[in-house]
């Protein structure tokens, strides 16, 4: 059994729990997941007993390739995807289908319920996800590769630093560079923001020098090519000041601290907690405003979910970020991030960019 088989194996398994007979499955993420299509405009049913891509003839090839003994319905040019549907819905005799709540439409199930009048549609959220939350080994070396060409990228930008750059250069070259080394793209737009708009949590880059300031906040990752990975580093430009030094701590002392936390079991509030107690009793709890991280994989943010009151425990295999922060507007902020692997005893990193305090300085 392939991998992409044995996926939709343990999805019809909460199928049956869930009391449906098939899962139409729109996100485009969580069609790759389940087949290894990297394409789109495509929809997947599974059934207990089957798994049809509902498809055009632009990938009829790419699918030969990639989904080999997937059996596909090939829509003719002109006939819609959501009638098609429909018209398999019907033909295969699903009494209740599920579908994604979270990526279709109500105009688009309207459509289908219209065109599907004897199958119940029940909309269910989070099935595929949660499949997903737990990666295998091939996934697991692919959010590793993927931090690896972030670091390769990283190393070069560090190693061009001029000080007439702009943070968009700066962004522009991040991104060239990723390519370069085998990426993708990046996973998302990178946050680069000198001085104080470090402050934002989610800059966009500007035309702002970072010459102009005596730091500055990069947050990337890279495609590499399905799956993501997430990195946050400073940059000193000048030997970093008193202030300086001492958030730098504090945020470094959080991190590792939640890193340490991460084991089987462990509930995301707790893991967010052990990061949040060191800077509160810093004095700065009110400076750290969001939650400590998020799962990466074919998503740059995916599940689980660390931050307060958030009960769910984590599981050998998830890949998790841990990016702690101190934002102090009109200063500046810090905000150091990592992405880390949930093993069977406790955990592994899979980003390794240096990031003690003298290492940040160029």
């Amino acid at each position: 059994m392939s991998t992409h088989e044995k996926r939709r194996s343990k999805l019809r398994q909460l199928l049956r729990r869930q009391k449906i007979d098939g899962l139409l499955v729109t996100s485009f993420q969580n069609v790759t997941y389940l087949t290894g299509f990297t394409g789109d405009d495509s929809y997947l049913v599974v059934t207990a007993d089957d798994a049809v891509l509902v498809t055009d003839p632009r990938y009829t090839t790419q699918l030969e390739d990639e989904c080999p003994g997937l059996r596909l319905l090939v829509r003719e040019p002109g006939e819609r995807i959501l009638p098609t549907t429909a018209k398999l819905a019907r033909k295969l005799g699903i009494g209740r289908l599920g579908f994604e709540e979270d990526s279709l439409t109500v105009g688009a199930l309207r459509q289908l319920s219209e065109a599907a009048k004897k199958t119940e549609f029940a909309g269910q959220a989070g099935l595929v996800e949660s499949l997903r939350a737990v990666k295998d080994k091939g996934e697991v070396e692919s959010i590793r590769s993927a931090a690896h060409i972030a670091k390769r990228a990283f190393e070069v930008v560090r190693a061009s630093w001029t000080s007439e750059a702009t943070e968009a250069d700066i962004a522009r070259e991040l991104e060239y560079q990723a390519r370069r080394f085998g990426g993708k793209c990046l996973s998302f737009p990178p946050i680069v923001a000198a001085g104080p708009r470090a402050a934002l949590p989610h800059a966009s880059p500007t035309a702002t020098r970072v010459g102009d300031h005596d730091f500055t906040l990069i947050d990337w990752g890279v495609f590499a090519p399905l799956y993501a990975s997430d990195l946050t580093r400073m940059v000193f430009h000048t030997p970093p000041s008193k202030k300086m030094a001492k958030i730098y701590g504090i945020v470094l002392e959080a991190q590792l601290a939640a890193i340490e936390a991460i084991r089987p079991g462990a509930k995301g509030e707790v893991v967010d907690a052990a990061a949040r107690d060191v800077i509160t009793k810093a004095g700065y709890g009110k400076e750290f405003g969001h939650g400590l991280g998020h799962g990466v994989g074919l998503e740059i943010h995916e599940g689980p979910r660390m931050g307060r009151n958030t009960e769910a425990e984590l599981v050998p295999g998830m890949v998790v970020t841990v990016e702690p922060g101190i934002y102090l507007p009109g200063w500046g902020g810090v905000r150091i991030e990592d992405d880390v692997l949930v093993t069977k005893t406790g955990y592994e990193l899979l980003s390794d960019v240096p990031k003690s305090l003298e290492s940040c300085l160029l």
